[in-house]
């Protein structure tokens, strides 16, 4: 029989280790793809989620981590000249702005088998992934199903100056593996890389539109930020109120 004491005490110390992190003092290019500058500014004042992570969730993340050393190896194994950090042991990276924009890759492959549309060297970058949205990104494509990784990559690829990617998805359920070539758009990455600096550069997220007025629509209902971004109440609830150009990056230091 399934003890979930277990669980929940290895739940519980998750919690506790995570709440311990201290907050960052940078934007980190993953998030610059997010529509919502208003959301992308909370996060970085370092605003108060409304909601909190559970202990599952939380191990879901150290999966993905964990994904990324999985499928490199599987990938220098294949042949794929592959380098995740530099010889310091450090992640390979950028920063701009006085360090408030900051970005990691997952790796930068430098040669290896020949890949219809891929020339080397090129960015790469992995995700671990859910079924379902497994099989969206199959459907749909990177851009379309998953554009908040399609910006990152852009981004990346904008300033590491690689010209293409390689897009990796592995389903953490069947173990399939999804590949994507990328070419650079860079239109994509300027106008992200435009909201951050607005971003880094406001005093308050309030100086930013919501992206929706409406507390129900879907790009706010399942917002870390909803209720504090449309003055909810914990009350309210309760009681019913609430109705259902051309690159111009910051130079990286040297």
């Amino acid at each position: 029989m399934n003890n979930k004491n277990v669980q929940k005490i290895i739940d519980d110390a998750m919690i506790i280790e995570n709440k311990k992190q201290t907050r960052r003092q940078y934007l980190g290019a993953s998030r610059w793809g997010e529509r919502c500058s208003r959301k992308l500014a909370y996060e970085y004042h370092g605003t108060i989620s409304d909601k909190s992570f559970s202990g599952n969730t939380l191990r879901i993340f150290n999966v993905g981590h964990d994904g990324e050393e999985r499928m490199a190896e599987y990938m220098r194994l294949a042949g794929f000249d592959i380098m995740t950090h530099k010889d310091d042991g450090k992640q390979i990276g950028f920063e701009a702005a006085d360090g408030k924009l900051k970005g990691h890759i997952d790796g930068a492959i430098r040669g290896g088998p020949g890949i219809e549309g891929l020339s080397y060297p090129c960015l790469w970058e992995n995700k671990m992934l859910g079924k379902k949205s497994f099989d969206d990104l199959s459907k749909k494509g990177l851009k379309d199903s998953k554009p908040i990784y399609y910006a990152q990559i852009n981004i990346y690829m904008g300033y590491m100056e690689l010209g293409q990617a390689l897009f990796t998805a592995q389903n953490r359920d069947t173990c399939e593996i999804y590949a994507e070539v990328v070419d650079f758009d860079a239109r994509n990455a300027q106008e992200c890389s435009d909201r951050a600096i607005a971003v880094i550069n406001s005093e308050n997220p309030e100086e930013f539109p919501r992206i929706s007025n409406d507390p129900q629509n879907f790009q706010c209902k399942f917002c870390d930020f909803h209720d504090t971004c449309h003055n909810i109440k914990e009350q309210d609830i309760i009681t019913g109120l609430m109705p259902p150009y051309p690159l111009i990056f910051p130079k990286p230091k040297s």
